[in-house]
């Protein structure tokens, strides 16, 4: 069975998905396209940048790519594991591939593009993207009656 919300023509799903939307259209879901699990990732802003918080425990900084293509910031990491003994004869090998990439798009104008950060550190990468002088808030000017 398959439920269905309904909402008899109010305006209700209209502010549902407008205030359900991401700042930036980043997204909100653990899962690529092939239902494989990617790293969480937390995005804080304040008044002179963007803060990004990528969860990925056990990785090394080697195993990460940060590229940053007109306004799209991608982080991707790839990795392989292979336990193997010298010997030919094993009744059981194991080896792994691990895989991500998420793709961020960047407001036009607001974004310092050339002094972006990135730290990898107890398996968090933290990406810090500055604010231009132009898109960082300001303080309220006085304004002085004559």
């Amino acid at each position: 069975m398959t439920l269905v919300k309904r909402t008899n023509g109010s305006w209700l799903p209209f502010f549902d998905d407008f205030f359900s939307r991401e700042l930036f259209n980043w997204s909100n879901n653990n899962f690529s396209s092939t239902s494989t699990t990617v790293p969480a990732v937390n995005i804080r802003e304040n008044d002179h940048n963007f803060e990004v918080e990528v969860a990925a425990p056990g990785m090394e900084k080697k195993d990460f790519k940060i590229t940053l293509e007109g306004n799209t910031l991608t982080i991707s990491s790839s990795r392989e594991n292979q336990y193997t003994q010298e010997d030919d004869r094993y009744t059981r090998k194991e080896f792994s591939y691990q895989s991500f990439q998420r793709s961020f798009e960047l407001p036009k104008d607001v974004v310092d593009q050339n002094h972006i950060e990135a730290k990898y550190e107890n398996g968090l990468l933290k990406l810090v993207i500055p604010k231009t002088e132009s898109a960082r808030k300001k303080a309220p000017r006085l304004i002085e009656i004559q």
